[in-house]
């Protein structure tokens, strides 16, 4: 876990049935299912509702209504913290409880909820967040919550003899982190890339992606190797893992390419699983990175959210 952040629960509140305002109880008792009793346990993602008692005082602000805490039917009523700004992955650890987040907002049911049939707005759609449970115990007002912001952790290697020699710069590498690094940038969430150039050797391949996968890197991308040279590896090299393969990205991406330059249609490029480590083998090519790269981002959140086994369709 990464450098922990502390803030603390000012009320925690359950309800036995959905869409009603929920009152606030000395504690609570977690399951793995989320709140022992509560309308919203279950075997899913949104089992805990967290909501900060800053979103709170600035709706009281905006409609000049007092908020009992509950009220928007949060589960944990915080203080400390602005937890709509937190991410998807995040941990946090509450005595022995342990929670994921998995959600931040949601759908606004309008008429199935207490206060938007009141008041006409509602601040748990925009600034309230869900978490399954990771860990079970008890929870009470006046808890500390320790908060572990997560980063992913993302690997990049380039293989090349000639760029491992030094005779050649490295340019489709540096091209990857670029384009991760914004796309990470833009989904406010963190991550963490190391980036290694080896030569086109299976042995020097394997040796990496077993550390990779045993640090637990959330994706490796790899980049040269994809064709059907004698150095050509990478693909054989992956696949001689216990690789679960996603064939459909790669065959759209050649097929949406190919149609324009027949050449993109002889990439072998892959993309799968090992163990809990996305792999995407990319061609050597600047350009070729960036297009592989344009698809391939689409997808990667949802990737995320089913690897943690969480359904947000």
């Amino acid at each position: 876990m990464n450098n922990k952040l502390i803030f603390r629960i000012l009320s925690v509140n359950m309800s036995e049935k959905k869409g009603t305002i929920k009152k606030s109880v000395s504690e609570i008792k977690i399951s793995s299912e989320g709140i022992e009793k509560d309308a919203h346990a279950g075997l899913w993602h949104r089992q805990i509702s967290l909501l900060g008692v800053e979103s709170i005082r600035k709706f009281e602000a905006s409609s000049g209504r007092k908020i009992n805490f509950g009220e928007f039917a949060e589960n944990i009523t915080t203080e400390g913290l602005l937890v709509y700004k937190t991410q998807v992955g995040d941990i946090f650890k509450i005595g022995e409880v342990e929670l994921e987040v998995t959600q931040i907002g949601k759908k606004c049911h309008g008429a199935g909820c207490a206060i938007y049939e009141e008041v006409g707005n509602c601040i748990m759609p925009k600034e309230g967040i869900f978490c399954k449970v990771l860990q079970n115990g008890t929870i009470s007002a006046d808890d500390t919550i320790e908060y572990f912001p997560q980063a992913f952790r993302i690997a990049v290697i380039t293989l090349s003899d000639r760029a491992f020699k030094g005779e050649y710069q490295d340019k489709s590498g540096p091209e990857i982190i670029g384009l991760l690094n914004k796309y990470f940038e833009d989904q406010n969430q963190k991550c963490v890339i190391e980036n290694i150039i080896i030569p086109d050797d299976s042995i020097k391949l394997k040796e990496s992606l077993d550390i990779f996968i045993k640090q637990k890197c959330d994706v490796i991308f790899t980049t040269g190797g994809t064709g059907i040279g004698q150095r050509d590896i990478t693909v054989d090299t992956v696949k001689s893992f216990e690789f679960k393969e996603m064939p459909g990205i790669m065959e759209f991406i050649r097929m949406k390419y190919g149609q324009e330059k027949p050449n993109a249609l002889l990439s072998r490029s892959v993309a799968g699983i090992i163990d809990e480590t996305f792999i995407y083998t990319l061609p050597g090519s600047v350009k070729a990175v960036n297009e592989y790269l344009s698809e391939i981002l689409k997808t990667l959140n949802h990737l995320f959210y089913t690897r943690a086994g969480i359904d947000n369709h």
